[in-house]
């Protein structure tokens, strides 16, 4: 359990993080900030997640 917590505690912004290797710590809230405002998108068969506060991207 120690190396998801520091996976958590390391987070590059600049990276896109794949959701079955990193499931959201609180459902429905960033990782790195708490917040639950997101921008989405779709595009080349993936749903891409990004913060609106801080920029985190995941791929649901």
């Amino acid at each position: 359990m120690d190396d998801k917590e520091n996976l958590y505690a390391n987070i590059d912004l600049n990276k896109v993080y794949e959701y079955s290797e990193m499931p959201d710590k609180i459902s429905g809230r960033c990782d790195n900030c708490g917040s639950v405002k997101f921008k989405s998108s779709v595009g080349g068969g993936k749903f891409l997640r990004e913060c609106s506060s801080c920029g985190m991207k995941k791929n649901i």
